[in-house]
């Protein structure tokens, strides 16, 4: 049977000689030759051929349509995803037996993608750290797009949407040039590589296709936030960056940097290059001492970047709550002042210790980054029903974030912020009681001993009690891409890790009141919701078996008792924080 392929116009196709991509690209979606040959097979379609009017393949728009049905945007996009998806490897993270799992391979993978010499002509900002490098990174891309900078920022993880990772003048990347820059990359190294060499891993292949996308933008600046470690990170094959910087450090992915301070240090400052100033912000001596010697070794200018002092904003607040941002804006301001200064543009360099310029003030003051200390209400019931969401996982940064939760949930003063609509919400949610609810989830490799007594304590110092805690399991999963669209839920989800943690939970209630720890399963019973989902509850917290269920039970709580505001706070996991925005922004 013959394949019939009617072509009409619609998507443009990109040329596949073409090593730098359109940065303009026309607003139909752009796909790659290799893309679209591979979605769409016909030999009487080929990139070489002239047509009746003299023009070639790449002057037309096209849009395929095979056996009469057209693959849509969403389709497209999910092939994508699924390609991606394909690069995740099933190795276990804490699996050290690979001692930079060849690190050498990205040198060919640049080689491939001709990256080599693009690479060199970033103008880059390096950071790596335990805490608040994203934030840092999210300020000195800020700072720099009002000054005027055409701006690259590459974080990780991503919270909904992979494109999140790749923001171009303040903005996540559009799906369009995306889709090209992706497949012209992948393409590229599918072609290439084989068992000698094979396609770059998940991450790798992530920060290759920043370094692309970046160098084909011709972005002023690039920012780069590690994604682990430091050392053999994708993002340390940077030879030169203008600037390095190291944020707090503290206890994280022990199981891959080491057990002691100073050896996470030791891993951080694997980022630091001969001679490049690198900052980083006051670390305990332990940490500092290591920064220090492997700075010294390479003739770097360490310098220490003090907390913002809030005076030099001129009366307004940082865009990114909580008292540790001060930090990390203090951190932000140092490596962007280096950054004018090393590139040639001293008209906005200026004296640290005098009045912040203007265009840093708008940086600091406007800058965005979601899952990080952000505050939404449910649209459901936004005045009964206020989501509080952080990302912390570390010990340091459950305490930071406790804080931040305790002093918001305290003053209703943050109310006049959230844009209630209408505005009787605001007006009502001030006489209300309130009722603080734990959402929490955590990957197994970390000590719940180590987070959650510290989250409990810090929240009770300043008078903050949860009425409950909900253990949930993550909807996201770690072996797929997923999209915007929510997948579906398990119905034979292993809950032990969330038992485990509930255990951990309901002792730490027990022995905080001055009794003896428990048999936690026998004060537990097991009861199925109106949707069949089981929930397990406890005298003091509740394991559900989704996401979705826990949320359900949320808002038919608040919608039952209307005189009491509940405020969740959302915490352990970047991935459970970009899963409930999902759920409560769709």
């Amino acid at each position: 049977m013959s394949l019939l392929v009617n072509v009409v116009p619609c998507v443009k196709i990109s040329q596949p000689s073409n090593p730098n991509p359109n940065p303009n690209p026309n607003p139909n979606l752009i796909i790659s030759w290799s893309y679209a040959s591979s979605h769409f097979p016909n030999p009487f379609i080929h990139p070489n051929k002239k047509y009746s009017n003299g023009q070639s393949f790449y002057d037309f728009l096209f849009c395929f349509i095979v056996g009469g049905s057209m693959e849509s945007a969403v389709d497209r996009y999910q092939s994508t995803l699924d390609a991606l998806s394909s690069l995740i490897t099933k190795k276990s993270r804490a699996d050290k037996s690979n001692k930079g799992d060849r690190y050498d391979l990205l040198f060919d993978y640049l080689k491939i993608l001709e990256l080599d010499e693009a690479i060199s002509q970033l103008k880059i900002i390096h950071v790596a750290g335990t805490k608040g490098k994203g934030s840092t990174c999210t300020f000195a891309e800020s700072i720099l797009r009002n000054c005027g900078f055409r701006t690259g920022l590459f974080t990780s993880p991503h919270l909904i949407d992979v494109r999140e990772r790749f923001r171009l003048d303040g903005l996540e990347i559009s799906e369009e040039k995306f889709l090209e820059y992706f497949w012209w990359c992948y393409d590229r190294l599918k072609e290439k590589t084989n068992d000698d060499v094979p396609m770059p891993t998940y991450f790798r292949f992530l920060a290759l296709l920043a370094f692309k996308i970046f160098a084909a933008e011709q972005v002023d600046v690039a920012i780069l936030e590690v994604g682990l470690g430091g050392r053999f990170d994708a993002t340390n094959v940077v030879e030169k960056p203008i600037v390095c910087g190291i944020s707090s450090l503290g206890y994280d992915h022990m199981e891959i940097l080491g057990n002691t301070l100073g050896e996470i240090a030791g891993e951080k400052a694997g980022i630091f290059k001969h001679e490049i100033p690198a900052f980083t912000v006051p670390q305990p001596a332990e940490a500092m001492n290591v920064l220090e010697e492997k700075a010294s070794k390479l003739n770097v200018n360490l310098q220490v970047a003090h907390p913002l002092d809030v005076n030099l904003l001129n009366g307004l607040k940082l865009a990114l709550e909580g008292e540790h941002q001060y930090l990390n804006a203090g951190l932000a301001v140092a490596l962007c002042s280096t950054w004018l200064q090393r590139t040639g543009h001293p008209i906005i360099n200026f004296n640290q210790t005098g009045p912040l310029p203007e265009p840093f003030i708008k940086g600091l003051t406007t800058a965005s980054l979601q899952g990080r200390a952000q505050i939404v209400p449910d649209i459901e019931s936004p005045g009964n029903l206020v989501f509080y969401l952080d990302g912390a996982h570390s010990p340091e940064s459950m305490e930071a974030c406790a804080r931040w939760f305790s002093l918001c949930t305290r003053d209703d003063n943050h109310l006049s912020n959230l844009n209630y609509q209408p505005q009787q919400h605001i007006n009502e949610g001030s006489k209300k009681d309130t009722a603080q609810i734990l959402l929490f989830n955590c990957m197994s490799v970390r000590d719940p001993q180590l987070l959650l007594p510290r989250l409990m304590r810090t929240c009770a110092s300043h008078g903050v009690c949860f009425k409950k805690a909900l253990f949930v399991p993550n909807i996201s999963v770690y072996h797929k891409v997923g999209s915007q669209a929510l997948p579906t839920v398990d119905p034979q989800v292993d809950l032990s890790w969330q038992f485990a943690l509930q255990r951990a939970w309901e002792s730490l209630m027990q022995s905080d009141k001055g009794g003896e720890p428990s048999n936690t399963d026998q004060a537990c019973e097991e009861v199925k919701d109106d949707t069949g989902m089981s929930v397990t509850s406890c005298k003091n917290s509740s394991v559900f078996s989704s996401l979705p269920s826990a949320i359900k039970w949320l808002r038919d709580t608040a919608q039952k008792d209307r005189f009491v505001r509940f405020q969740v706070l959302v915490t352990g996991s970047l991935h459970l924080v970009g899963d409930v925005l999902r759920l409560i922004k769709k």
